[in-house]
C-alpha cells in the first residue's frame, strides 16, 4: 500500500493568482509537487492529461464553477478534492459535500491549516484513516466487500467509487454493526472532528445509500435510528421506511 505520509502531486485551481501562489508555496514546503491553474476548463484538461493525487479547488471560477468541476471529476476519477472558497454558509458547504468534496476551507484561511487539511485528506485517501491492525484483510457483508489493503469497495463484481470520507464512514460502520451512533459521535469517531456541521454526516449517509442500496429511500444497510442517528445492519435488516433518510 502507498505510504500515506509521502508527498503528492497537487493541482491548485484558483482564479486569483495571489491566492494560488500562496497556497502553492505552502504545499511545496510540505514536499508536494504543485501545479496552479486559473479556470475550470483548463483544470479539467490538465487533470485529464495527468491525474493528480489531490485537487485544491476554488468554488468561484471563470468559465465553469468549482462545483461543476468537482462534479465532472467525480464522474471519471476518485481524486480527493479540498474546496477553497469565500462562500462559507451551510448551503455552499453542503453543495460541495453533496457532489463529493472531501473537505472545505473558507477564505480567509490559514495556509498552514490548509496544508494540514491536505495532508489529512491524502492520508485518508491512501487508507491510513484506520488503525494499523485494521489495514489488511477484507470486510464482507453479503455482496458488499471492502478490501482494506487495496482501499476498494465492491458491490458484487462492480467497483464502487467512494470519496475518502464516504469510505471512512462505511468502514467504521461495518466494523461496528448493529451499534447506533449519533451524528456527533460519527463526526468525532470517523473524522476526529470535535466540532462541525452534523448535517455533513447526513449528506455522506445519503450518498452511501445512493451508491450501495437497491432503493435508497428504503435503506437496509445504513438504517436510521430515530432520535439517535444511524446504525449498520449486516445481512439485511428491515428497511427504515420511505422517510428513512434524516434531513
Amino acid at each position: 500500500m502507498t505510504n500515506p505520509d509521502l508527498p503528492g502531486r497537487i493541482v491548485v485551481v484558483d482564479d486569483d493568482p495571489t491566492v494560488a501562489d500562496v497556497v502553492g508555496r505552502y504545499l511545496v514546503r510540505d514536499g508536494h509537487t504543485v501545479e496552479c491553474v486559473h479556470d475550470g476548463h483548463e483544470a479539467l484538461r490538465r487533470i485529464a492529461e495527468q491525474p493528480p493525487d489531490l485537487v485544491v479547488l476554488d468554488l468561484m471560477l471563470p468559465g465553469i464553477d468549482g462545483l461543476e468541476v468537482c462534479r465532472r471529476l467525480r464522474e471519471r476519477w476518485p481524486i480527493p478534492v479540498v474546496m477553497l472558497t469565500a462562500l462559507g454558509d451551510e448551503t455552499d458547504r453542503l453543495a460541495g459535500f453533496e457532489i463529493g468534496a472531501d473537505d472545505y476551507v473558507t477564505k480567509p484561511f490559514s495556509p498552514r491549516e490548509l496544508a494540514m487539511r491536505v495532508r489529512s485528506v491524502l492520508r485518508r485517501a491512501r487508507g491510513s484513516g484506520l488503525p494499523a491492525a485494521a489495514e489488511a484483510g477484507v470486510i464482507r457483508d453479503r455482496d458488499l466487500s471492502v478490501d482494506l489493503s487495496a482501499h476498494e469497495v465492491r458491490l458484487g463484481e462492480r467497483l464502487i467509487q467512494l470519496t475518502s470520507r464516504e469510505y471512512d464512514l462505511l468502514v467504521f460502520m461495518m466494523r461496528n454493526p448493529r451499534k447506533a451512533f449519533s451524528r456527533e459521535q460519527l463526526l468525532a469517531e470517523v473524522w476526529s472532528w470535535s466540532f462541525g456541521d452534523t448535517s455533513t454526516v447526513t449528506v455522506h449517509v445519503r450518498r452511501l445509500r445512493e451508491k450501495l442500496e437497491p432503493d435508497p429511500t428504503l435503506p437496509r444497510r445504513i438504517v436510521t435510528v430515530w432520535g439517535v442517528g444511524y446504525r449498520y445492519e449486516p445481512d439485511g435488516g428491515p428497511a427504515t421506511g420511505p422517510f428513512g433518510a434524516v434531513s
